[in-house]
Parts: structure tokens; sequence; C-alpha cells
């Protein structure tokens, strides 16, 4: 009768810590998420040369979950509709994104890049994914920040 009596309280008591373990569980320094676009930045030799703000309603998204991403681009100032769709892996330093599909615009330059590769400066509520020339060097970045 102990040994059921125990038995039942070990249940009980991993019944409840699941219940009070967020559905949402997520792992540190994780893409997994919505994010939202902050500034960009330009590189030179000697690093960030510009930091461009973004102004005048220009609002960009991207949601990760399960291997696949979602972006979308408004600006006010752009009458094209810029989203896209498609897979993504990532490792501690690198971002590959491969779009499957998205908008005239998108499709437009999905027909002469299919694989986005970045360099990947991942936090806890921020990351940058950063864009390397031919040899290598940092010219431009996207610098988000999580909103969910």
């Amino acid at each position: 009768m102990k040994k059921l009596l125990g038995s039942v309280l070990v249940l009980v008591i991993m019944v409840c810590s699941t219940a009070l373990t967020s559905p949402r569980s997520q792992t540190a320094n994780s893409l997994e998420g919505t994010w939202e676009l902050i500034n960009r930045f330009n590189y030179d030799e000697q690093g960030v040369s510009d930091t461009i703000p973004n102004t005048n309603g220009y609002r960009q998204v991207k949601i990760y979950s399960k291997g696949k991403v979602m972006w979308t681009r408004y600006s006010p100032d752009d009458e094209a509709e810029w989203f896209g769709f498609g897979s993504y892996t990532n490792t501690t330093n690198e971002l590959e994104e491969r779009l499957e599909y998205g908008s005239e615009a998108m499709m437009k330059v999905v027909d002469t890049v299919q694989v986005f590769k970045f360099e990947l400066i991942l936090d806890e509520n921020t990351y940058s994914q950063i864009t390397l020339d031919d040899e290598g060097h940092r010219t431009f970045s996207e610098n988000y920040k999580r909103i969910d």
C-alpha cells in the first residue's frame, strides 16, 4: 500500500510540474518566434559605417517556426508587395534561408538567388543577419528584436 501511495504521489508531482511548465518552452538563443526589423547597418573596412533606421511607417517582420520562415515587409514609399516563405537552417553563427515562394517582386529575386546565406549573431531577444561579400567581409546587416 505504501508503494502504491508513493507511486501515486510521484505521478501527481510529475503531472503538476508538467502543468506548470510553459507550453511554449524555448531554448535560449533560438530563432523560433516572431521578430521585427529595428534597423540596418552598412559596413566598411573599419566596421559599421552607417545605421539606417526604419522611417515613414516601414515595417518588416519575420516568423521562424519548425524549420520554416515567413517574412513580410510594408513600406508606404514602395507600391510593390514584399513577402516570402521557405525553409531555414542555422548554426551558432550562420543562417541559411531557402525561399520557396513569395510576392511577385520577391520571386524576381528568387529567380536569381534561391539560397540566402548570412552571418548570424543571435542573442535571446535580438539577432542580426549579416551579408558577406565574396571575400567574407561584412557589407550589410538587418537587425531584429523579438516581438513574440
